[in-house]
């Protein structure tokens, strides 16, 4: 708070607007040939996706274990630590890198596996019923709103037992669903992670695809979000999914301000507990998404109509393409909302690895290891840390700008159409950004 707010603010918004022009003075041919240029390196080796899930599987019920037989504080407990710190916060940064690794790392693929060769029946590979068409990816947002509630809403989150107990209710239901709907199509639209992390994935500069048999697999070297312009679009309903994903990161960071506390009747320097905030913040949970959705399906249509579209179906395919311009600022404010939280409860999670189950044990030397949060006490670290953040904020944004200008481009066969159509887009992008900042920067509880 003791940053200069405002030019944060400015700069970043300036730096969007900049991108947006920028791009306008670029010949549309150069942004074809950088969506084409891809470097293909064939018969890699990778793991075997059953050893590699099973090992998974193994590690997730040792953490459950501990979750339930080890100490009860989230601090020194690895279950909290691992599923909120490494999983959620640097795995989903991680397949904006290396691409989607969940087909190796989903715990249940290889249980599956082992499954099918113990019974000799093919168990979850030969669906007993049909995923209905109709629902599209509604099994995926509902389980990922429930995934929102529970980590933003519920009262004891970290609590070691309770999310013992909430890791396995939920493996045991996803596998049930795989037996009865088939891995494949219950990955491809039900398992939330999965469908996530398969678009986060989509932005990363590697992609290995993983192979049907065998180890060995195809590696593909290109732009970063290449695989988001020349996909093909979505159906509506895993764009609504998106457009969730981003909403309730954003209303995690909106629920902890003094605006919102004052809005819902709650001093926040007398905060009561999150007991007090669980109905007001459930509807915020539900409203923040809906609210991103309606802006954005107005905004696009509101340009799409100026560009001169009046066809139904164009615009459905417009809308829902446009969608994949979203992912990098998803992960955008992932990353830096969670920045703080990975570098402190990382260290945690780093000294609790050695003593898993708090018996005295120094498996891997860094039982002893000395918590630090110097960087958010020092003024010149805490400069740093926001100047990460504002960059990863805005940074997002103006590869959003990027990718939404590339694919307009493939949508119209007039740049310039292109470029109309994607004027309030990029307006609805940079209020994001002031909105992004404006979070990172002020008063907040906890």
């Amino acid at each position: 708070m003791l940053l200069p707010t405002d030019y944060y603010l400015t700069g970043g918004a300036i730096a969007v607007v900049a991108t947006f022009v920028a791009l306008l003075l670029v010949p549309s041919l150069w942004f074809d040939r950088a969506s084409r240029a891809v470097i293909t390196l064939h018969r890699r080796p990778v793991a075997p996706t059953v050893f590699t899930s099973t090992a998974t599987f193994l590690l997730l019920a040792v953490l459950v274990a501990t979750g339930l037989y080890s100490t009860a504080d989230p601090l020194e407990n690895p279950l909290p630590l691992f599923v909120w710190t490494l999983f959620w916060v640097a795995f989903t940064l991680l397949q904006a890198v290396v691409g989607n690794l969940w087909p190796w790392l989903n715990p249940w693929s290889g249980p599956l596996a082992i499954l099918r060769r113990l019974s000799g029946r093919p168990i979850g590979s030969e669906p007993l019923a049909r995923l209905p068409d109709a629902l599209g990816y509604l099994p995926a947002i509902i389980l990922f709103l429930l995934f929102a509630w529970y980590e933003l809403i519920s009262l004891a989150p970290e609590d070691p037992p309770r999310l013992a107990f909430a890791v396995t209710l939920y493996w045991l239901g996803n596998l049930a669903a795989m037996i009865l709907f088939g891995e494949e199509e219950w990955t491809r639209r039900g398992e939330p992670f999965s469908v996530y992390f398969r678009m986060i994935g989509m932005i990363a500069p590697l992609q290995i695809e993983p192979p049907k048999s065998g180890i060995w697999a195809t590696v593909r070297i290109g732009w970063p979000g290449q695989r988001c312009v020349t996909q093909d679009p979505p159906p509506v309903s895993a764009a609504i999914f998106l457009l969730l994903t981003l909403g309730t990161a954003s209303f995690d960071g909106f629920a902890e301000t003094f605006t919102w506390l004052s809005a819902i009747g709650i001093n926040p320097l007398e905060f009561p507990g999150r007991s007090a905030v669980t109905l007001p913040n459930t509807f915020g949970l539900i409203a923040a998404p809906l609210t991103l959705g309606l802006v954005y399906f107005v905004s696009v249509f509101a340009g799409a109509w100026l560009a001169g579209e009046r066809d139904a179906v164009r615009f459905r395919l417009l809308a829902s393409h446009l969608v994949y311009s979203i992912i990098p600022i998803s992960v955008a404010f992932h990353g830096a909302h969670y920045l703080s939280l990975l570098l402190i409860n990382g260290q945690y999670l780093y000294a609790a690895i050695s003593d898993p189950f708090s018996q005295g044990w120094d498996l891997f030397g860094t039982a002893e290891w000395h918590v630090t949060a110097s960087m958010l006490i020092d003024i010149h670290n805490v400069e740093k840390l926001w100047t990460a953040q504002t960059a990863i904020i805005a940074g997002g944004h103006c590869i959003g700008i990027l990718l939404a200008h590339m694919i307009a481009l493939r949508h119209f066969e007039k740049p310039a159409r292109a470029t109309v159509s994607q004027i309030f887009l990029a307006l609805v992008m940079v209020g994001y950004t002031v909105f992004g900042l404006w979070l990172l920067s002020t008063p907040t509880v906890g």
